[in-house]
């Protein structure tokens, strides 16, 4: 339980147990429990998506917003701020040391403020869009925090750590094989229900930030803590344009199956 309340209060702002005397070790034997605490987020979103009846089809402006926004105010931002870094570096043009120089900056350039409204407006427009068809988003919203941190656990655990040092290190230097297989395990325990459709898009979600990392990887000798926030925020996005694809060029029907069945 020590490893899942790190994870928690490393990843989220809810701390259900506060721990302050938390060393790196600590830190990177979390990592395994990444995905455990993306199923938190993913059944609070449940519930919120409830509040604004998405769960009978109700279409709301507003409840995309919502929906939108909530993982920001549950993670403090955390993934969009690594998201926004590495598109300063990665888009800048620069130098390898350059571009490390950029995502470590504290200040936010206009390369990763554009990026990130755009990432926004694109989800904003994707959730309303489906909001009419519940058997569609609801698995997505459950399933996007799980995949987008089991992206993370891949990520730290398949590529080198690009700095000397850093909070991202703490991970990178404890992760394994066996950290990977943990977090893949608790996926899948998590996915697998939702029926085959969604665990199909999940893994092309994972396929898609695993060719992300690759390229970020090329480009700056290894990722960063930066890399891996941009990695979470990306597979959440690329899963949601997935399932919206899906539904409009094959339609609802395609996603009955698994839990879905309680509520058709």
């Amino acid at each position: 339980m020590r490893s899942f309340f790190t994870a928690l209060q490393f990843l989220t702002r809810i701390h259900f147990v506060e721990q302050r005397d938390l060393t790196a070790a600590d830190f990177g034997r979390s990592t395994r429990c990444f995905p455990l605490v993306g199923a938190l987020l993913g059944a609070i979103s449940l519930l919120v998506a409830g509040t604004f009846g998405v769960w009978q089809g109700a279409v709301s402006h507003a409840g995309a917003a919502a929906l939108v926004l909530l993982p920001i105010l549950l993670t403090g931002g955390l993934h969009c701020d690594g998201f926004m870094d590495t598109a300063d570096g990665l888009f800048s043009g620069r130098s390898r040391a350059r571009m490390l120089e950029i995502m470590k900056d504290s200040r936010t350039g206009s390369f990763g403020v554009t990026a990130f409204g755009a990432c926004l407006l694109l989800d904003w427009s994707l959730t309303l869009d489906l909001l009419a068809a519940p058997q569609v988003l609801l698995p997505v919203l459950f399933l996007q925090p799980v995949i987008g941190r089991m992206a993370m656990v891949r990520a730290i655990a398949g590529f080198p750590y690009a700095r000397p040092e850093g909070m991202g290190k703490a991970f990178a230097a404890a992760a394994d094989g066996r950290t990977r297989a943990a977090a893949a395990v608790t996926t899948a325990v998590f996915a697998v229900p939702w029926g085959p459709l969604p665990l199909l898009l999940s893994v092309l979600a994972l396929a898609g930030a695993a060719l992300f990392d690759r390229y970020a990887s090329a480009r700056l000798g290894g990722l960063t803590g930066d890399v891996y926030g941009a990695t979470e925020k990306l597979t959440e996005t690329l899963l949601l344009a997935l399932a919206w694809l899906a539904y409009a060029f094959l339609g609802a029907p395609i996603f009955a199956g698994g839990w879905q069945l309680l509520w058709n």
